[in-house]
């Protein structure tokens, strides 16, 4: 049975509604040399992130997905005290950001080493938070891929393989997911288990359709960050180029950061439900397509 991996256990597509795939509760974008790094007391992470998480659920959101990976503070513990503390199910990753926040022993370890490590957590769970990975989350630079970046993407889509789990990448320029893709193929993978996270930032939209093509998920995820109107077009051309069924929407938002006083100021994850779903249902997009933008197409690249 295809089901979703949560820090509450697994869920079926019966079980869940609107779906964000792209938010973070805790993130530390330090690198992994600096004090403190990635270091919050749990009682405050719950302080601070549960009343966000229940503006959420009362917006009728039923799972969000966690995208802060090894790198920029992963915190599986606090994913999990959180999720228990709202009774809220979180998709938690394993995979690792770009260069410079790769750990030394990641530069050090064999491509082999980086996989069965992946799987480990995909199949297991991650360090001891009692919490099992979800998915894949990783990076590139802007100006292509550098060798520690591809042995990590090549790892990952051998763990890929061998569980079905989705990968999902930072990547700002469509000329280095072209790139990505290519890896991933060769490593016996699928571009259709491949999202690009951050399509917006690309200003090529022939680049979205290139990859899009190819069988890619497109992530719109700066919702709320960017007028509405950019992004209601967007979704309109991917909708008419018959891609609507590889289309992911989201915020980007939170998130706890310990490098700031109290963990900084969240941003909510309410304004897809709030603001902009009604916007784009008056811009003539029905129904049953934002059902499927928000529910359907979330649980398929996620699920496993």
């Amino acid at each position: 049975m295809t089901q979703l991996i949560t820090t509450l256990g697994t869920k079926s597509a019966g079980e869940l509604g609107l779906i964000l795939p792209h938010e973070h509760v805790f993130v530390d974008l330090r690198t992994w040399d600096r004090p403190g790094y990635a270091q919050a007391d749990t009682a405050a992470v719950i302080a601070l992130m549960a009343p966000q998480i229940k503006k959420l659920k009362a917006a009728g959101g039923t799972a969000l997905v966690e995208c802060s990976p090894v790198g920029v503070g992963r915190r599986a513990d606090l994913d999990k005290a959180v999720s228990a503390a709202t009774g809220f199910p979180i998709v938690v990753p394993t995979g690792v950001y770009r260069e410079p926040w790769i750990p030394p022993w990641m530069h050090a370890a064999r491509l082999e080493q980086l996989r069965d490590w992946m799987l480990a957590e995909l199949t297991g769970g991650i360090e001891s938070s009692g919490v099992r990975a979800g998915w894949i989350k990783l990076s590139a630079g802007d100006d292509g891929i550098t060798a520690a970046e591809a042995k990590v993407l090549e790892a990952a889509a051998q763990a890929g393989a061998a569980t079905g789990a989705v990968i999902g990448s930072h990547t700002i320029r469509g000329r280095v997911v072209r790139d990505q893709l290519d890896i991933i193929e060769r490593a016996g993978y699928s571009a259709s288990r491949f999202i690009w996270i951050h399509t917006q930032a690309e200003p090529d939209f022939a680049l979205h359709l290139e990859m899009a093509r190819r069988g890619a998920w497109l992530e719109y995820d700066a919702i709320g960050s960017t007028a509405d109107e950019v992004f209601i077009a967007l979704i309109r051309r991917v909708l008419d180029a018959g891609f609507g069924n590889q289309l992911l929407l989201s915020h980007d938002r939170g998130w706890y950061d310990p490098a700031q006083p109290g963990g900084g100021t969240p941003k909510p994850y309410t304004y897809l439900s709030e603001q902009f779903l009604p916007r784009l249902r008056a811009a003539g997009v029905d129904d049953a397509t934002i059902r499927q933008l928000t529910g359907d197409n979330p649980f398929r690249a996620f699920a496993r």
